[in-house]
C-alpha cells in the first residue's frame, strides 16, 4: 500500500531567529519530524515525504542550510517543491546532488510508486505571492498523466487552485486554473491534488478532482472570513497529512505533538 506524508510551509529562517518576531519555525519543524518518526511503526511503511513549498521564509542560502540540517533527522526519504517564499536557484545550490531536481527551469518531477505516481509541479511566480503554472509546467503535467494511462496520480504544488473564503489568501491562490482543471479531469485514473500555502487543513473540489490543502507545521493563517480581513497568523497547533491508497485515495490530517494514549475502550462499545 503506497503512503506519502505531506508537510508544508515550514518557513525556516536563519538559526536562532523567530519568524515574524513570534514563531520558532525551526522548533516546529523539529517537532514535526519527531512526531513522524515516532508514528512510523504504527502508520508505516511510508514511501516518501513531500514538502509542498515555503521551505524557507526568504529563500536565503543560510535558511536552506538550516532547513536541510533539521530535515536530516527524518527517517524516510523526502522531496520538495518551491513556494512563493522560496528561491529556486538557492534551493538548487544548497540541496545535495540527488538527481530528481531539474538543474534549470521549473522544479517539476515525478516519482512512481506501486499504487500511484506523485507528480510535483512548480507554481512559483518570482517576486509575487500568487501562483501560476507555466505552459512548460502544464505540458509536463499533461505528458506525465498521459504516460500513466489509467494509473492514479497524486499531484502536488504549493498554491491552492480553490478558494477557502479567507480573502487575503484567496487573492494569492493559483491563477488561470481552467487549463489545469481540464487536464486533471481528463485523466483516466483517479487524481488527488495536494497543496500548501494556506496554513490550514481544507478540502474542496476542482471539477471532479479533490483538492486537499495541508496545515502548516508551525502557525496558521487566521480563519477570518469577513470581507475586509487582514492577513494575520494564529498560533494554532501544527500538522501534516498522510495520503495513502486503499480503494482510492485516503487523506489523514495528523497534529504535531505527543498526546496521551492510546487507551483501550474498556467497558464501552468500540468505535
Amino acid at each position: 500500500m503506497t503512503k506519502i506524508i505531506q508537510f508544508t510551509d515550514t518557513h525556516i529562517i536563519p538559526e536562532g531567529a523567530l519568524a515574524y518576531g513570534k514563531v520558532d519555525t525551526a522548533a516546529a519543524l523539529s517537532a514535526t519530524i519527531e512526531t513522524i518518526n515516532r508514528m512510523l511503526p504504527r502508520i508505516g511503511p511510508v514511501d516518501m515525504a513531500i514538502v509542498t513549498g515555503d521551505l524557507t521564509d526568504a529563500g536565503g542560502e543560510d535558511e536552506y542550510r538550516h532547513f536541510l540540517k533539521i530535515m536530516s533527522g527524518l527517517e524516510i526519504p523526502y522531496r520538495v517543491v518551491p513556494g512563493n517564499h522560496d528561491n529556486a536557484d538557492n534551493l538548487r545550490r544548497c540541496l545535495p546532488d540527488c538527481g530528481w531536481i531539474p538543474r534549470s527551469g521549473p522544479v517539476n518531477w515525478v516519482s512512481a510508486f506501486e499504487d500511484f505516481s506523485l507528480i510535483a509541479l512548480d507554481s512559483q511566480v518570482t517576486g509575487h505571492p500568487y501562483g501560476h503554472l507555466s505552459e512548460e509546467t502544464l505540458d509536463f503535467l499533461k505528458t506525465s498523466l498521459s504516460e500513466l494511462g489509467a494509473k492514479p496520480a497524486l499531484v502536488a504544488f504549493h498554491h491552492p487552485p480553490v478558494k477557502a473564503g479567507v480573502a487575503p489568501m484567496d487573492r494569492q491562490n493559483l491563477r488561470e486554473n481552467a487549463p489545469l482543471k481540464e487536464i486533471l479531469n481528463a485523466h483516466a485514473g483517479e487524481v488527488r491534488v495536494i497543496c500548501g500555502h494556506l496554513h490550514r487543513s481544507v478540502a474542496a473540489m476542482l471539477g471532479g478532482v479533490m483538492c486537499q490543502i495541508a496545515p502548516g507545521t508551525s502557525h496558521a493563517v487566521t480563519l477570518n472570513q469577513t470581507p475586509d480581513a487582514e492577513n494575520s497568523l494564529t498560533m494554532e497547533p501544527g500538522g501534516f497529512m498522510l495520503h495513502e491508497w486503499r480503494d482510492g485515495f485516503v487523506s489523514h490530517s495528523i497534529p504535531v505533538g505527543l498526546f496521551e494514549g492510546p487507551y483501550p475502550f474498556v467497558g464501552h462499545e468500540q468505535g
